[in-house]
């Protein structure tokens, strides 16, 4: 799993009541990407085991202490200890991550705060996810070397696109990108196929579909506009 924000909770559910224990590898701390933690399902079910990683906070002692800032009251009426899954924090940084036959590649990548950056190896295929990613500037299409490592050569990127051009210039500091700039570092990395991914939430259905129709006619590499419950078959 990648970030634990609201659609966690329909993972949780599509697992059904069997046995769980996996690992999710967060992005950052910024409320979206993990305020899914306490209503995941599997975590309300004893037994139950979430192996937690993210990035080594700036102002707290680790991952743990800030998730425990967070979920307790006032905030919220129940803490990571009240579930009755049991949920492992790990704090990570350029660190590389071992689970039986997955290797998981994290690297800082620039955003606003502590963030970073997967590349997920499995059985010769690749997949990289840059969620929050901060474009150099206007026009300006350059990549750290941290993102160039996630991304070389990948099977599948998905990528941070919430912005036009347009849109852009007015949010140019609040650490996203433009939908030219994601489909760029795909093809200046050589992705096979970028997804393009946390969409502008003003940005419609109908406003998607035409960036897709577009893309599908003029882009390379491959790209799609990624939408909930999109699964893409790697390796076919």
């Amino acid at each position: 799993m990648f970030d634990l924000g609201t659609g966690s909770r329909y993972l949780g559910l599509d697992h059904g009541a069997e046995p769980f224990d996996a690992s999710c590898f967060v992005s950052h701390l910024h409320w979206d990407h993990i305020q899914g933690l306490p209503f995941f399902p599997p975590l309300l079910r004893p037994g139950n085991r979430l192996d937690l990683y993210a990035p080594r906070p700036e102002r707290h002692e680790s991952v743990a202490d800030v998730i425990d800032t967070i979920l307790c009251p006032p905030l919220f009426p129940v803490g990571v200890s009240d579930l009755p899954g049991e949920v492992v924090f790990h704090d990570l940084g350029n660190d590389e991550v071992r689970l039986g036959e997955v290797t998981v590649m994290s690297r800082y990548i620039p955003h606003i705060g502590r963030t970073l950056g997967y590349r997920l190896e499995w059985n010769g295929l690749s997949v990289a996810y840059l969620s929050d990613h901060q474009q150099p500037g206007v026009d300006v299409y350059d990549m750290c070397p941290g993102v160039e490592v996630l991304c070389r050569d990948v099977d599948l990127l998905i990528h941070d696109a919430q912005y036009t051009r347009d849109e852009f210039i007015k949010r140019s500091t609040w650490g996203h990108c433009t939908i030219d700039y994601a489909i760029w570092t795909g093809k200046a990395a050589g992705a096979k196929q970028v997804a393009l991914f946390h969409h502008d939430p003003m940005h419609d259905d109908r406003m998607l579909d035409t960036v897709a129709s577009v893309c599908g006619r003029h882009c390379t590499p491959n790209v799609v506009v990624a939408r909930e419950g999109l699964t893409i078959q790697l390796g076919a």
